[in-house]
């Protein structure tokens, strides 16, 4: 009883030092909020983007890999740059050639891709466009939806017919008024025939944006491509059959890859194959260099912020010395002093830290409303307990010296200030 009757004044404290200097508070307490709105903005953002990078890479499977002429991480120091140059692009015809040597893998797919390509109907252009050429198998490792019409058929695959399926934003520029499906559109000088287009996606985690391409059967790609170019880059997907490992996928197509290559027990590999986890890997990495800096450009807000709590507290301590006298005459112990302060310190900056967590809000409703982001932003639970404990621990750490200053006040000595 006596600790919440401590609490409750000190609370009253606290609104008191607000009402009577409310410039000097409001001042004190904005370091507080900037610096709470600055981590807690910084984090919303950052948890909110990785969710979505990591549902997007989630969304490829686990069980996918990518052969591909670098890989991803350099994980081995001692392995020499040139080498890299130095290795074959994959190639078309070592797809047919894994799916012979190949059990675990119920999709191998060739991708090529060349971007800022012009896209045309008529007198509509679009800019800025990617033309994405991959075999038919290419719905099965890869995550998209058809909105409308449907996907190229096997014998126009196989064919290389000149049909296509375009991105959100392609549609919507090129056909404004009008169903795309049937059209014709004209990329690299060559005519193709829409039969589809996909859903409105984004951005993926393989920094693939379907809303911006066009998507055509790889045999017609070679028609107008040079597939053996560096600037295309032509991968091999490979999706593996549900149940097996990672670990063992890689090692069966590792040898595969070797014995499609015709490399000796003692030649190194001169391809990489690269997996989803590695994406998550470094991410993560990119992520937590974010939040540090959220950390550092709110810290110093915080820090500011705290030497203003301290001062109000100082202040309020010289304003109430003979009060203080007073109640350490009537039997008050040192250490109901010192809470009591402590308690007006962490009541202020969790006012500060809630006017910090109200902007964040505000600020997260207002990027939904205007769909600014790619990815839903919203404030977390987390987040929320987070920035509350900052601003207690703040509140502890500014009003210590204060109120351990007024704990140690002579009775007397208090009375006679007055």
């Amino acid at each position: 009883m006596l600790f919440f009757k401590l609490f409750k004044e000190s609370i009253w404290f606290a609104l008191h030092a607000l009402r009577v200097n409310k410039l000097r508070t409001f001042l004190s307490l904005l370091g507080v909020s900037v610096g709470i709105f600055a981590i807690i903005a910084v984090f919303t953002f950052v948890d909110a983007m990785q969710k979505s990078v990591s549902d997007s890479i989630k969304s490829l499977g686990d069980n996918t890999l990518y052969v591909q002429k670098w890989p991803w991480t350099f994980t081995d120091p001692n392995y020499a740059w040139w080498k890299y140059f130095k290795r074959p692009l994959p190639d078309i015809k070592e797809v047919a050639q894994l799916k012979l040597r190949t059990t675990s893998f119920k999709a191998l797919v060739f991708q090529a891709s060349s971007n800022n390509q012009i896209v045309k109907f008529k007198n509509n252009t679009v800019e800025g466009s990617s033309l994405l050429f991959a075999d038919y198998d290419f719905n099965q490792v890869s995550s998209f939806e058809i909105s409308n019409g449907r996907y190229f058929t096997p014998i126009e695959s196989d064919a290389g017919r000149p049909v296509c399926i375009i991105g959100y934003e392609i549609a919507k520029n090129l056909f404004p008024f009008s169903n795309p499906v049937g059209q014709q559109v004209q990329a690299k000088g060559r005519k193709l025939t829409v039969v589809g287009t996909f859903k409105k996606a984004g951005l993926n985690a393989m920094g693939e944006d379907y809303d911006n391409v066009l998507l055509a059967p790889i045999n017609f790609g070679s028609n107008i491509l040079d597939l053996k170019s560096e600037m295309l880059d032509p991968f091999i997907y490979a999706k593996g059959i549900d149940g097996i490992s990672n670990e063992a996928l890689i090692d069966e197509l590792r040898a595969a890859m070797r014995n499609v290559r015709r490399l000796r027990p003692t030649d190194e590999d001169n391809f990489a194959i690269n997996e989803s986890k590695m994406l998550i890997q470094s991410v993560t990495g990119i992520f937590d260099v974010l939040q540090l800096t959220g950390w550092i450009i709110g810290g110093f807000s915080i820090l500011v912020g705290g030497f203003g709590i301290a001062n109000i507290l100082f202040v309020s301590v010289k304003e109430r010395t003979s009060l203080i006298g007073i109640q350490k005459s009537l039997g008050a112990k040192n250490y109901f002093i010192l809470l009591q302060f402590l308690i007006e310190g962490v009541v202020l900056c969790l006012i500060g830290g809630i006017v910090g967590l109200v902007l964040v809000y505000l600020s997260t409703m207002g990027l939904a409303a205007a769909d600014f982001l790619p990815f839903e932003v919203s404030l977390t639970l987390s987040n929320i307990v987070l920035a509350l404990t900052v601003s207690t621990q703040i509140g502890l750490l500014a009003g210590f010296v204060p109120a351990y200053t007024a704990s140690q006040l002579d009775p007397v000595e208090a009375i006679r200030s007055n």
